[in-house]
């Protein structure tokens, strides 16, 4: 007992509050059932167990629990109609349909927090059976600020070889061990439950190969003719990846303006530090020097973006722009009336070259250009011209005051 009551003190000591925390409170109040679904590890269970300590937790992923909800859904689901957390819910979708008449006849709010990590099958689920009766978040790993909050400056390489696991931080466990163990233990095991990986070697390869492509069209013939399987199989892979929050699709801009748009979107890891584990880095020295720099930079910015708006509970709206003439812009904010632009640069310095993506923008669409930012690893800050700029360690506070 005495081992066990020490291990809970430092598993408490270590819970890194997390900025999704306020907007999971707001909507516990507002919604007779929460819906969290993220990556695996990225702390769901964590932070819904410090979040609702009163509530009972109920993980599906217990085989034994799992039989006897498969056996007792409605007794299951009656007994915890004041309140319970259901981790790993995929593992029995069709509990969901059971909660509809539940929770309409009880009518109150903070009823089930249910929680997953294959959004595929839970999403495809809710919008069937619990559309109107749940609010839907997403938990990414930690942003940089969370992070990095209570420590001096990190060297960018590092922060990006470290990556955003909570347990990786929680533990002090070495980066290159836990992704390797982080990409045997779940994602072949999740890709598994979906579909027959024949050659783990090709699927490996396949993932190597997106990684080395951070930042770039997606082009699936190209990758088919590389790893040596048909497009559909990478289809089917990368629809996967998606589902199960490995890799992010970042769709193009499209406007009935006077341009031809690219339509492949771009490619990006939830995580950048399984990405530079899958480029083969395995030293935040060989990152320093390494020409994949860049692209790992510009996909940690997309995330702290991407995790802003998580967090923040607002609409998913990221786009980039690209036209027939190379022209770009890294990353578009929209909604109907107004754009928010931001270029991403690895450098520590900026010149009038590097803002031609956001000068173009507020060319082609000036009543519509709001802000206008870059982000960067330099160390001025502020109003710059026409411009905001932005130490990739600020972004996350800086999107928070601006957008």
């Amino acid at each position: 007992m005495r081992i066990f009551v020490l291990v809970l003190q430092f598993y408490t000591i270590m819970y890194i509050k997390r900025k999704q925390e306020k907007e999971l409170k707001a909507i516990f109040n507002e919604y007779p059932v929460i819906t969290l679904t993220g990556p695996r590890q990225s702390g769901k269970t964590t932070l819904l167990k410090n979040l609702f300590p009163e509530k009972k937790y109920v993980t599906l992923e217990d085989p034994n629990t799992r039989d006897y909800v498969k056996n007792n859904p409605i007794k299951f689901l009656q007994d915890g109609v004041d309140g319970i957390i259901i981790d790993e819910i995929q593992h029995i979708p069709e509990l969901v349909s059971y909660m509809q008449g539940i929770v309409d006849k009880a009518n109150k709010p903070g009823m089930y927090i249910i929680s997953g990590s294959q959004q595929l099958e839970l999403t495809r689920t809710i919008s069937q059976s619990l559309a109107g009766r749940t609010a839907i978040q997403r938990l990414l790993p930690f942003s940089i600020d969370e992070a990095y909050n209570l420590k001096g400056e990190v060297p960018t390489h590092e922060i990006i070889y470290r990556g955003f696991f909570p347990r990786i931080f929680a533990f002090n466990q070495n980066p290159t061990k836990f992704y390797s163990n982080y990409l045997e233990t779940y994602i072949r095991r999740d890709l598994n439950e979906f579909i027959s990986i024949r050659d783990i070697n090709l699927f490996q390869k396949f993932l190597g190969l997106c990684a080395g492509r951070i930042g770039q069209l997606f082009n699936a013939s190209a990758l088919s003719n590389e790893v040596g399987v048909s497009v559909k199989t990478i289809q089917s892979w990368v629809s996967i990846l998606e589902a199960s929050y490995i890799i992010y699709m970042l769709k193009p801009f499209h406007a009935n303006i006077n341009k031809r748009f690219i339509k492949s979107p771009k490619i990006y890891f939830y995580d950048v530090g399984l990405a530079a584990f899958l480029m083969g880095i395995n030293d935040p020295k060989q990152l320093s020097i390494s020409p994949y720099l860049g692209s790992l930079f510009e996909n940690l910015a997309v995330m702290e973006i991407k995790k802003f708006l998580a967090n923040t509970g607002k609409q998913d709206n990221l786009c980039f722009y690209r036209d027939s003439h190379h022209n770009e812009v890294d990353i578009l904010t929209h909604n109907v009336f107004q754009f928010d632009a931001i270029e991403i640069k690895s450098s520590e310095t900026f010149n009038t070259t590097t803002f031609k993506g956001l000068d173009l923008i507020k060319k082609i669409l000036p009543e519509k250009a709001k802000n206008t930012l870059l982000c960067y690893d330099g160390p001025i800050e502020g109003d710059y011209k026409k411009y905001q700029l932005v130490n990739i360690r600020n972004l996350y506070v800086q999107l928070y005051r601006s957008f």
